[in-house]
């Protein structure tokens, strides 16, 4: 593209001018020259633009929206430029005398394309100008001019998007502004733009993390205005995630004060967030110093409050909501770490117990395994009071899914496992209920013993089952022992791959039973069953 020298010329002149006087106010005439090549057709006239404005903002308060709005232009300059595009229409306008025969020297186009778009008769005669191929000839020459005009056009906005933090360096009130361009830029395709988008955001992060990461957040939450862009909110909770998170070390400072002020922000930013980003957002929480292994239990119960309500246990539960079945059930597993740490899972068991249990049976199998595995970990912690309102509910599926022996009913075996833990956990927590509700005795010297009240009929119903499922479990650990043994034998003459794939997979599968078998069985010694030291049982 042909380059104005006497336009050129003048930009630097404003620049040397500026840059040696001592009040460059008195030079506002200057700064306005250069905002106004900004809207130059010519590349080099803006690129001087995208490196001067910036430079000289400050001193000229009056120009700040004009210098502003230009800068921004440059960043988002068109993939083709406008001078291209009247040129190309020039041209085409052209090609139509050429083809009624007005023009019959070819040649004629490439002294028009010289003068339209400086050089490009040397681009035409490189590509070739076969006689009575004019057309042929346009297309092959728009297609090189239009990749050259596509390269300079995103060297001028890297220019400009490099420049954008220099205008907060004394005029930090422009941030906020300036955060938000940068994070409708992130949607650049190439790879040196969106580099320089990255790199110019966090520059302003490290000029003023507090206001940046406002800023930056406004884009992801959606308490104080629905989120209208959900490209534009994914593209920035992506570049918090990749490029803001693991600088916290860096960026958090003084670590108490903003590692608050992010917690702040993430908690705002809950309100919808898909069960990837949440768990995203909790880990991220977790490595932070104020929730750290040292963090007092108020703060344990913070993060726990927030994974409460992502799990909605406020909401009348549907069954066939299986959003909100995920949820739960992925909710109730993110928060076992916070209970070994001292968090409260009474709000969870008493949903549970009230919501989830009446319906058990209409849950999805799989729902159902990951819903008993998560309960039987959380019940170590659980309160005494928390453990006499659940205990029942426990005691009525476990004896629904231990069968007797004149039922002939299969056993599920994980589901066994589970409730069988549970059950012991619960009962070391809240010993004197087991008296009415399953026949064993155990002396709290409380009234709610009920030890003078008969209960004969529960205990031997109770130990049926324990003893019809200890003979399953021992007969089901002679197969799959057996089983072992043949897939060794097996393995030893497996040919392929994916016969050796087959086998290992079903050695695997019979070691995982085996787990849980001897697992049930040591919860299922009937004469010397103990509710205080199961914890040292289970594998």
């Amino acid at each position: 593209m042909a380059e104005p020298s006497d336009e050129i010329e003048k930009l630097y002149q404003y620049g040397e001018r500026l840059n040696e006087a001592k009040d460059k106010s008195q030079h506002v005439g200057d700064y306005e020259g250069i905002i106004k090549a900004a809207t130059s057709p010519s590349i080099k006239a803006q690129q001087l633009a995208a490196q001067l404005i910036p430079r000289f903002f400050k001193f000229f308060p009056g120009t700040a929206v004009s210098a502003l709005d230009a800068h921004f232009d440059l960043c988002e300059a068109d993939e083709l430029g406008v001078s291209f595009f009247v040129s190309y229409v020039k041209i085409r306008a052209f090609l139509e005398i050429i083809a009624v025969g007005d023009v019959p020297d070819v040649m004629a186009l490439a002294n028009i394309l010289n003068t339209e778009l400086g050089g490009g008769g040397g681009a035409l005669a490189r590509v070739g100008v076969p006689e009575g191929g004019v057309r042929k000839t346009f297309r092959t020459f728009f297609c090189v001019a239009f990749d050259q005009e596509n390269s300079v056009s995103e060297v001028v906005r890297v220019q400009a998007i490099r420049g954008l933090p220099l205008f907060c360096k004394d005029t930090p009130e422009h941030l906020p502004k300036l955060i938000d361009i940068l994070a409708q830029l992130l949607s650049a395709e190439e790879n040196v733009e969106r580099d320089a988008v990255q790199k110019a955001l966090l520059s302003l992060l490290r000029q003023d993390v507090k206001a940046s990461l406002t800023a930056l957040f406004k884009h992801i939450e959606s308490v104080e205005e629905p989120i209208t862009d959900e490209s534009l909110r994914e593209r920035t909770l992506t570049f918090i995630k990749d490029k803001v998170f693991p600088l916290k070390a860096e960026l958090l400072k003084p670590p108490e004060e903003m590692e608050r002020h992010i917690t702040d922000l993430i908690k705002k930013s809950l309100q919808d967030v898909t069960g990837s980003e949440f768990k995203m957002f909790i880990d991220f929480l977790k490595s932070l110093g104020i929730f750290g292994e040292k963090a007092p239990p108020e703060r344990v119960q913070e993060l726990m409050e927030m994974i409460e309500g992502q799990a909605d246990l406020d909401a009348q539960f549907n069954v066939s909501d299986m959003d909100h079945v995920d949820r739960l059930i992925s909710c109730l597993y993110m928060a076992l770490p916070f209970f070994v740490r001292g968090a409260s899972n009474s709000k969870f068991l008493n949903y549970l117990n009230k919501q989830i249990f009446p319906v058990f049976d209409e849950l999805p199998e799989k729902r159902k395994v990951d819903l008993l595995k998560n309960l039987a970990e959380s019940s170590p912690y659980t309160t005494p009071q928390d453990a006499r309102q659940i205990f029942p509910s426990v005691v009525q599926l476990l004896k629904k899914y231990m069968p007797l022996r004149k039922t002939g009913e299969e056993m599920n075996f994980t589901y066994v496992e589970c409730l069988l833990y549970t059950f012991h956990h619960l009962a070391s927590k809240a010993p004197n209920a087991t008296n009415s509700l399953c026949g064993y005795k155990i002396v709290t010297g409380q009234p709610s013993d009920r030890l003078g009240e008969d209960f004969s009929e529960n205990y031997k119903d109770f130990t049926e089952r324990l003893s019809c499922v200890e003979e399953l479990d021992r007969a089901t650990m002679k197969k799959l022992t057996q089983g072992m043994a043949e897939h060794n034998k097996a393995m030893a003459t497996a040919k392929t791959d994916e016969e050796k794939a087959t086998i290992k997979t079903k050695k695997q599968n019979s070691t995982t039973g085996l787990r849980t078998c001897n697992n049930i069985l040591a919860m299922t010694e009937v004469g010397e069953m103990s509710f205080f030291s199961i914890r040292n049982t289970y594998a």
